[in-house]
């Protein structure tokens, strides 16, 4: 932990050998187009490959050898393969671009059968160890659909049908099924919401539909539900359904790219597409701190005469069940726990790396000390000032979260507070940041004249006058954040009920870009599934530390473009592909092998980079491709500009 404080050395936060020395150790060579999937066999000594090129190559990884290739009998590019569990290794399963799934006997070399039930691209197979002979797939028909392999019937049937909920627009892009509980399925599709669906009560539903049929005889106006309650639960990034018309403006769009369990099924990790990826935790589950918010904020004189209500609504922010809440009242100063002198030594680090406007820098420090001291209130304000000042995407809802965490833990931290109101300014919850700041000036008096405070003052009343003058108006967090409009894509109210009960993340990971293709993959690594790796727009794969979400590495793993990372199923080995035509085969190369040239060094700038081509204009990034040189992008993510403390007002400025 010593050594760990010391200096800015940029492997400061490396502590594991194995991804330190992180190198290419092999390319295997054999397809003629994309590669867009890999796949495991559960020992780990069989890697398959689909490709453009509508062929699989079954790969002996560990010999750098080519087994087996065959045509699948799809049309189109392939994007999805998988082995049958309990097929010895013997039945693979593919997804193509076709809208066909085909089953192949790798023995014999034969496709031995072909669905073509769905009607649009098939994005993903998915298959489970506790349910033999069967798969599932997801397609951009809006279909979830399940297969039974066995003899004497060889079907498939539709599991979930996303076109009843979200309209016909919608398209399923990716699904996996839990390790741990075979029983659970998670799906990504368009939009920001991943869905989670317990397949055994859905079975249950129709069987029972089936023995009782008069159930089942209903008119249009009375639709019997397609899913029975309890069978779905949503997860999202808090800030996304507020963020989405303003994305959908600039032609961003956001798409979940991949879904993930953690090896022990408590996590779910999400690439999310036009966003970054996240981690939430299906165990101690939290609601968006930003949902439905309520209008009224207790006044100073009802907090004294204690008529607060006792629903988890203070002071104006509605917290659901995180047990956050802003104090009632002016408390004294809680005692804070001081820190060990080398947390100290980095928390120091980190307000010298802010004052230097290094702010990822910054947050990377600020974060490994709330690693180590997660009850300390000043970590949490002053990483909430750093994001504020990064502004890439979604850093004003982290900086929010850790406002509201930094006044639990002591409900007269003056900055947080102060930085809350800010954070649901930016955050586009003008009427709720009113009332914060109005709470805040009754709570610190003294500050309510500061330029910082008179400066937020004004910027919100511009808005909500601006907004006044808007038809539009979207005051407070209600349904119609979570709601899309136009006559393809109406949303029916069973999915406004499970989008309205959405959980929140866990952890956010930033630096890479993915924009250009729907099927990037985002998974876990390392011996204790420890880290997080992601495919790139650049052709760089990023690996971050999954409980401090500090980035470590960056390589360079394509040309153009990585969309596929498989980590071996035991072993520090990961397989990646991406639009070059080959398989490439990371490992940790001995000490005595210099690091091939594969390592991005300045990872700072890969991330900025990547923020930039994030937000850029759709078409100044067909010029980035093209080589050109766009001027006028700033580091800065959406959240326009924030000169909350330009004028040094006592409030907001430095870190504490």
């Amino acid at each position: 932990q010593e050594r760990g404080a010391l200096g800015f050395e940029r492997h400061y936060h490396v502590t594991d050998p194995f991804i330190r020395r992180l190198g290419l150790e092999a390319e295997l060579q054999g397809h003629s187009g994309c590669v867009n999937c890999l796949e495991w066999n559960e020992k780990g000594d069989l890697l398959a490959s689909g490709s453009d090129d509508q062929h699989t190559i079954v790969w002996d990884p560990l010999h750098h050898k080519k087994l087996l290739s065959m045509h699948t009998g799809h049309t189109a590019n392939i994007f999805s393969v998988k082995f049958l569990p309990h097929s010895g290794d013997r039945i693979l399963i593919t997804g193509a671009a076709d809208s066909k799934v085909h089953v192949h006997d790798l023995t014999v070399k034969e496709t031995i059968h072909m669905f073509g039930d769905h009607t649009n691209r098939v994005k993903r197979i998915a298959t489970a160890p506790m349910w033999p002979n069967t798969f599932w797939s997801a397609a951009e028909d809006g279909l979830i659909r399940q297969y039974d392999l066995r003899e004497n019937s060889k079907r498939s049937e539709v599991l979930i049908d996303l076109t009843e909920y979200c309209g016909q627009l919608v398209e399923a892009k990716c699904l996996t099924v839990n390790p741990q509980d075979n029983n659970y399925l998670a799906v990504g599709a368009s939009g920001p919401f991943v869905r989670l669906y317990d397949i055994r009560m859905i079975h249950n539903h129709r069987k029972s539909m089936k023995q009782n049929p008069s159930a089942g005889v209903h008119t249009f106006c009375d639709r019997q539900k397609p899913l029975p309650d309890g069978a779905a639960q949503y997860y999202v990034a808090g800030h996304l359904p507020v963020k989405l018309p303003d994305y959908n403006n600039r032609l961003r769009v956001l798409v979940a790219t991949y879904v993930t369990f953690s090896p022990d099924g408590t996590e779910l990790l999400v690439n999310m597409g036009g966003e970054q990826v996240y981690l939430f935790d299906l165990t101690y589950k939290q609601r968006p701190y930003t949902f439905l918010l309520p209008k009224k904020c207790h006044t100073s004189g009802e907090v004294q005469n204690g008529k607060t209500s006792t629903n988890g609504v203070s002071n104006g922010i509605h917290l659901h069940s995180n047990g956050f809440r802003l104090s009632e009242g002016r408390a004294h100063v809680s005692p804070q726990v001081e820190l060990p002198p080398y947390l100290e030594r980095i928390k120091q680090q980190a307000n010298e790396a802010f004052a230097c406007q290094l702010w990822t820098q910054a947050i990377q420090l600020y974060s490994k000390a709330v690693q180590k001291a997660p009850n300390n209130a000043m970590l949490y304000g002053n990483r909430a000032a750093a994001y504020m000042k990064r502004k890439w995407d979604g850093d004003h809802y982290d900086a929010l979260r850790d406002c509201l965490k930094a006044i639990s833990l002591n409900p007269c931290h003056l900055k947080a507070h102060f930085r809350l109101a800010r954070c649901l300014f930016e955050l586009k919850y003008v009427a709720e940041a009113l009332e914060c700041l109005d709470d805040f000036k009754g709570k610190f008096p003294e500050q309510a004249h500061s330029s910082a405070c008179d400066a937020l003052d004004r910027d919100i009343n511009a808005a909500l006058f601006s907004k006044s003058d808007n038809a539009e108006d979207k005051k407070g967090g209600g349904p119609i954040r979570l709601r899309a409009t136009g006559r393809k894509d109406s949303i029916s109210e069973d999915e406004m009920v499970l989008r309205e009960r959405s959980y929140d993340y866990k952890f956010r990971y930033c630096g890479h870009c993915n924009t250009t293709t729907d099927i990037k993959e985002a998974n876990f690594f390392g011996s204790n599934a420890q880290y997080i790796v992601s495919g790139s727009d650049d052709g760089s794969f990023f690996i971050w530390e999954k409980e401090t979400t500090n980035l470590v590495r960056v390589l360079q793993g394509d040309e153009s473009i990585v969309n596929c990372l498989q980590p071996h199923p035991s072993y520090c080995f990961l397989a990646t592909s991406g639009i070059d035509p080959v398989v490439r085969l990371w490992n940790p190369r001995p000490e005595s092998e210099t690091l091939n040239g594969r390592v991005v060094v300045d990872m700072e700038g890969a991330s900025q980079a990547n923020q930039r081509r994030m937000n850029a204009d759709p078409l100044e990034v067909m010029l980035l491709n093209m080589g050109y040189r766009i001027t006028g992008l700033t580091s800065g993510g959406a959240g326009g500009s924030d000169d909350e403390d330009s004028s040094e007002g006592q409030v907001q400025c430095r870190p504490s």
